[in-house]
């Protein structure tokens, strides 16, 4: 197993309620076996106390682990790594999703194959753009013209020139993201029962994640379905959430792989909850893991590679919104020239 950090430049500053950042570090995995060699990437959350580093170095303990693993009982070796490390969730998807490209590899199909999926259900993706300057924000709305959806980071006092903007040279579906940004129901429910007038899908995450009563009463409020970012990491947070959202967004870097995403998916459809795919700023390595998934969801929002300058490898790919899942065996990428 190698272990590597990745530094990943932005096309544009990335700001949201959260940070402001020019480039972001996510830390691959390569696991090498009989020939071939499964790849897995991970996108450590500040939020959650996690780094490129913590990630580093919590793979690096599971080295001599890993090595005497059989990686065709995956579920007992998951199993092992949730007792041997705490957190660290990104670090665990990297290598999860590392196994399953060499076992996708080895038997020769993709991933979607091997979850029994139809890669032509994938839906299509939005677009991300972050929070700028009314000037910059037409600006990355031109640029996102070939994407029928457009995904749009708010949550800051200057919301309302926010969506001005992008309503001033386009008249797309859009999706709003808050990030945590509103910070009384009072105020989430203003700002939503305006974003209603907008063109607006649904919001995420529109309060900060522990207020989950108050966000109920948002929801029984207004038309709009709210969708869980922040507020959904594992499966076990699923059911107390359903009350008060409509929805979760489900995000490998977050819960620690495919095979927990899986798991998450299947908890929210039982529960009569709309389910979302997304990502952070990473890789086609990540994006094109999760994608793998995005047969058996309602919602995409996977284009955190389509933020980068960098890419070193190439996979999963868009074609006016829609993801289009590659072919090869496991995950199908092919590395960067």
């Amino acid at each position: 197993m190698d272990v590597r950090i990745v530094r990943l430049q932005l096309r544009h500053t990335w700001t949201t309620t959260m940070a402001s950042s020019e480039f972001r570090d996510t830390v691959h995995v390569a696991y090498r076996r009989d020939g071939i060699t499964g790849r897995g990437e991970g996108a450590p959350i500040v939020r959650y106390k996690e780094s490129a580093e913590s990630a580093r170095q919590a793979l690096e303990s599971l080295r001599p682990l890993v090595a005497a693993a059989d990686p065709w009982r995956f579920t007992k070796l998951e199993a092992e790594v949730h007792r041997r490390i705490r957190g660290e969730y990104a670090a665990r998807a990297a290598l999860e999703i590392a196994l399953f490209d060499w076992i996708g590899q080895k038997l020769g199909l993709p991933l979607y194959q091997y979850f029994g999926l139809d890669p032509d259900d994938a839906p299509i993706t939005s677009f991300s753009i972050g929070i700028d300057t009314p000037e910059l924000t037409r600006q990355k709305v031109r640029e996102a013209e070939p994407f029928p959806v457009l995904k749009i980071k708010v949550g800051l006092a200057t919301d309302e020139q926010t969506i001005a903007a992008v309503r001033s040279v386009t008249d797309k579906p859009l999706r709003v993201d808050a990030n945590e940004g509103w910070k009384t129901k009072e105020e989430a429910l203003e700002k939503i029962r305006w974003l209603e007038t907008q063109g607006v899908e649904f919001v995420e995450q529109p309060l900060p994640a522990a207020m989950v009563e108050e966000t109920r009463w948002v929801r029984e409020r207004v038309r709009m379905p709210i969708i869980a970012d922040e507020a959904v990491l594992h499966p076990s947070d699923i059911p107390r959430l359903a009350a008060a959202y409509d929805g979760v967004n489900i995000k490998l870097d977050k819960c620690g792989g495919l095979l927990p995403a899986w798991r998450m998916i299947q908890i929210a459809r039982a529960l009569g909850l709309k389910t979302m795919l997304g990502c952070m700023i990473s890789s086609s390595v990540s994006v094109t893991a999760a994608a793998h998934l995005a047969p058996l969801v309602d919602y995409a929002d996977l284009d955190g590679n389509l933020l980068i300058a960098n890419d070193p490898y190439s996979g999963v790919k868009v074609e006016r919104g829609k993801l289009i899942l590659p072919r090869r065996a496991g995950l199908g990428l092919i590395e960067a020239a």
